[in-house]
């Protein structure tokens, strides 16, 4: 195929619906409709400076000549990262399977129950695992679950005082995230050697690591009571497959455990992604931070799965939010929930032991051969002292193909895992200079400290062992499951747009997929140039001078831009500068960030059209023009508006001598047309899985990198193994989620500048074809120039549901009876709904959704006249499940076919497992691991 062709496969619309589309909206052209709708202030008109864009055919052979230049060595590295057989049966039909990777976060738990129960494994594989009553759906990785789970500690502790205590043995990586986010915090982490030191007689929290980075294996039991006797909450960051021969922490009496799940499963991807995970005691599961997976019950009183809790706290409590996290790692989550599943408890149990007899060999041979190895117990790794010699022994490995890890000028680490082999022990063997070990070897875990307790009791975790039963598993969870290999997913702030499978699959090439991050420079220098290249990429586009795609997260990125925006002001002596302006319709992670970054939120008004108030924005300038540090805005607003005083807003908050950041989550309406770097923002983060293909993967992964003007650069993120000060580590990786990047990277180098570019007007036609096409049934509550949206629409159901006592539920609720996921609900407006329709939508789909909306405005009307009672419509009663229209009963005043088939299509209909489910019933009842098979007989 030709260049050229690419954008024309991603991009929905071909040129005939373009023409027709545009004659809706009223306008001759894109170019003209941009012309009207983007504010010439900061109207951009040059051409991007990108490569010529290339065919999926080179574009991929592009990649395969920068991942030639990775070598893929035999891993034992370790500290927290490890080789793993990622089952093919995983492989294919979870990670490269688009009814997994292109699905949303289970906000509509109807159309989400396969995702829901996959999740509700992984939290019951985690509770099992560590002996803890509770744990969430994922974290983004061990650093940065372990600073949450710091956060929590000081939130529940009782102790005043402000330190942290955290063990010596400790991840390095993790140690560099929590000490970056303690500082601004007003935390003082104090890194002690327990094994020599005392404790301190004041502190709030503990952190332990079990097994330690030196591979250690210590009874911490003492260290647990000590604490609590001192009112500190402990945390143990917890290598998951230890524990299955090991004490759980939750047996010793640990409030929290935190950690990986890499290893199950998920390749080490050059640092990411992968599923942390977060577990606490009894007590405590309503103060976890992220996601939570919990069971409730549908309109029938059958069980039935759903986000629980706090689930987007940060959007209810805003500035008073405990953690800005509002995603998670969910297709990680899912594949390290399923390997569980796949291996079961004796599985899990057998890797273990393998892998612990391979570390057992490989120390009896060392210590065969005259090497000292540390007397102590361990799990996976051992620590070997050769005074002087140790680099010349991790160059010697090296050659052989196999990496170790340079502790120090005398000491050698080295991990083994489930994919160690007798020959990669030789060759470790022969690095040292020692003959090969045969003879019998004894196990170092001490009897004191097996797990004598069982895991994994539920039947899911010992029912799907076979091929034959995993694969049907898989595939029922996905049959019960809306994704965008379905239909359109219309969100409003999320663009969900399809994934070019071209895009996906270098993610699974091994050049990629089974490098450690920690790798040696001279094995990995296709991925940095791939990063580097993308890097720049992204700063042409967005018009800044720097990027770095460490944060692995949009809250992340915001927290990196933030805390750079920070340094920045005390680099020039005014670390007094400590406000962050936010307008009111900011998205509400913004606020938390602003929080967690050190600095006092205040919040500007918006006008009656949705824009930042600049009359109250002058106000709140002049009163806090001394303190301002920087103001937090989203362009275009978050209210779908190209606003015309952006400009104005940023000289304003320039003169008062803050900074302006910029939430890049809109810049999908940007590209090609106007450069935040340019118009005068000096940092924003960008969600790469949403502008730049990304996948959502039901609820994660993603990466938000940080853009910054040159005077923020010396700020942004730090290497978390030599995080220097002024650039804390944000992530536990240098490059965050690298495992993704080759997504983006094919993106960017096959839509080239023309692509983008047209993919920008085409969203925003999209947009405003559908709030013409819909404004006459549903009022369209915002619009900017010339009655013009940008890339998505807010319809305005608050009238209606006064009249007709339909509230935005029941729309949503009957979308999905017409084939469709329903838009973003009541945000950033509650009773509304907000349709981003995306560029990826062909004229048939968009008008297919626009049909449905009005479809339900009929029905909606038939309420208010009378016709449908109101609490027995089918509205009310949406969504319809296939066992509800086929039951012997049917006692609504209105035909099974008008519920089941209102839309007429009778051929791949999509049929939702449950009815509506009862939210607060679940949040009342809480339950967040696997229900009992019982509980889901009729």
């Amino acid at each position: 195929m030709t260049a050229e062709q690419f954008a024309a496969r991603h991009i929905g619309p071909d040129p005939d619906d373009e023409r027709r589309m545009l004659e809706v909206v009223g306008y001759g052209s894109i170019d003209e409709l941009m012309d009207a709708a983007i504010p010439e202030v900061i109207r951009w008109h040059g051409t991007l400076d990108l490569p010529e864009p290339a065919s999926e055919h080179d574009a991929l052979a592009e990649l395969r000549a920068l991942a030639a230049r990775n070598t893929v060595a035999v891993s034992m590295i370790g500290l927290g990262y490890h080789g793993t057989h990622t089952p093919a049966v995983i492989r294919r039909n979870v990670l490269e399977n688009p009814a997994w990777y292109t699905a949303y976060t289970p906000y509509q738990p109807e159309i989400s129950q396969g995702r829901l129960e996959a999740l509700l494994n992984f939290q019951t594989m985690v509770t099992d695992l560590t002996g803890l009553a509770t744990a969430n759906a994922s974290m983004l990785d061990e650093g940065t679950a372990a600073a949450e789970a710091m956060t929590l500690a000081r939130r529940a502790s009782k102790s005043k005082s402000p330190v942290y205590v955290v063990d010596a043995d400790a991840l390095p990586q993790t140690v560099a995230v929590l000490t970056g986010r303690a500082e601004p915090l007003g935390i003082e982490v104090r890194v002690v050697d327990l094994d020599t030191d005392e404790l301190p007689t004041e502190f709030f929290g503990l952190h332990l690591q079990y097994p330690g980075a030196s591979g250690a294996v210590r009874d911490h039991s003492g260290l647990v009571d000590a604490a609590h006797a001192a009112g500190a909450l402990v945390t143990v960051a917890a290598d998951l497959l230890a524990l299955t021969l090991l004490r759980p922490p939750g047996e010793i009496g640990a409030d929290i455990a935190a950690g990986t799940t890499q290893r199950f499963g998920v390749p080490m991807g050059f640092g990411g992604p992968h599923a942390g995970y977060l577990a606490v005691r009894a007590g405590l599961e309503r103060m976890l931070p992220g996601r939570l997976v919990g069971v409730s019950k549908d309109a029938d009183g059958n069980p039935a799965y759903r986000l629980a809790l706090q689930t987007r706290e940060q959007h209810i409590r805003r500035e008073k939010a405990t953690s800005n996290i509002c995603t998670a790692q969910v297709l990680l989550a899912v594949m390290a929930g399923m390997y569980a599943v796949y291996h079961g408890p004796d599985g899990l149990r057998a890797i273990a032991a393998r892998t612990h007899e391979a570390a057992a060999r490989l120390a009896a041979g060392l210590r065969a051969g005259g090497v000292d190895v540390a007397d102590v117990a361990f799990f996976d790794t051992v620590t070997a002292t050769v005074p002087g010699r140790a680099a010349d022994v991790v160059a010697a490995a090296a050659q052989r193909g196999v990496n170790l890890r340079l502790v120090d000028a005398d000491r050698v680490g080295i991990s083994c895992d489930e994919t160690t082999t007798p020959a990669h022990l030789e060759k470790v063997w022969a690095a040292f200079g020692v003959a090969a070990h045969a003879g019998d070897v004894d196990a170092a875990l001490p009897a004191a400290l097996a797990r004598t307790s069982d895991f994994l009791t539920h039947p899911v975790f010992r029912t799907h062992h076979s091929e034959t039963a995993m694969l049907r598993y898989l595939r029922r969870l996905a049959d019960f499951d809306y994704a965008l290999d379905r239909g359109m997913i219309p969100l409003g702030s999320c663009t969900m747009k399809l994934n070019a499978t071209t895009e996906m699959e270098p993610v699974s090439w091994a050049e990629f997929a089974h490098i450690h991050p920690f790798a040696p420079d001279a094995q990995t220098a296709g991925y940095r140039e791939m990063i580097t290249q993308l890097e720049g990429w992204l700063a042409e586009v967005t018009g800044y001078d720097a990027v770095s795609v460490q944060p692995n997260a949009g809250s992340q990125g915001e927290l990196a831009g933030l805390l750079a925006i920070r340094a920045y002001h005390r680099s020039r002596g005014e670390s007094h500068r400590d406000v962050c302006l936010i307008p009111s319709s900011a998205h509400g992670t913004n606020a938390a960030s602003a929080v967690m970054a050190g600095m006092r939120v205040v919040v500007v008004g918006c006008d009656a059209d949705g824009n930042v108030d600049l009359v109250d924005l002058d106000t709140k300038i002049d009163k806090h023009r001394d303190a301002l540090a920087a103001i937090m805005v989203t362009y275009p607003s978050t209210h779908g508006v190209y606003e015309t005083g952006i400009a104005s807003l940023c000289a304003k908050v320039h003169d008062a001598g803050g900074q302006v950041y910029v939430d890049g989550a809109n810049l999908n309406a940007l590209v090609g047309f106007a450069k935040p770097g340019k118009f005068g923002a000096d940092v924003s983060h960008l969600n790469l899985h949403k502008t730049f293909c990304i996948p959502h993967g039901g609820g994660g992964p993603g990466v938000g990198p940080v853009a910054v003007r040159a005077h923020l650069a010396p700020f942004l993120p730090g290497d978390p193994l030599t995080a220097a000060a002024g650039r804390p580590a944000i992530s536990a990786a240098r490059y965050g989620s690298a495992g993704i990047l080759p997504i983006p990277w094919a993106y960017l180098r096959m839509m080239g500048a023309s692509g983008l570019t047209r993919a920008t007007g085409v969203a925003v036609l999209a947009a405003n074809y559908v709030a013409a096409r819909l404004r006459g049934h549903f009022p369209v509550l915002y619009a900017g120039n010339k009655g013009l949206v940008a890339h998505e629409c807010i319809l305005d159901l608050r009238p209606l549901t006064k009249a007709t006592g339909v509230s935005v539920d029941d729309v949503a609720k009957r979308l999905i009876d017409y084939g469709f996921h329903a838009p973003t609900m009541s945000f950033p407006v509650a009773g509304t709904l907000m349709v981003e329709p995306t560029e990826s939508e062909d004229l048939a789909e968009l008008d297919r959704f626009c049909d449905a909306m009005i479809a339900i405005r009929a029905e909606i009307d038939k309420v208010g006249s009378g016709e449908w009672p109101a609490g027995d419509n089918p509205l009310a009663n949406a969504p319809h499940t296939a066992a509800m229209v086929s039951g012997d009963e049917w006692p609504h005043p209105y035909p099974r076919s008008v519920g089941a088939y209102p839309a007429q299509e009778r051929v791949g209909k999509y049929w939702p497992p449950v009815r509506r489910i009862d939210g607060a019933y679940g949040d009342r009842n809480l339950v967040c691991s696997c229900p009992a098979p019982e509980a889901f007989e009729s």
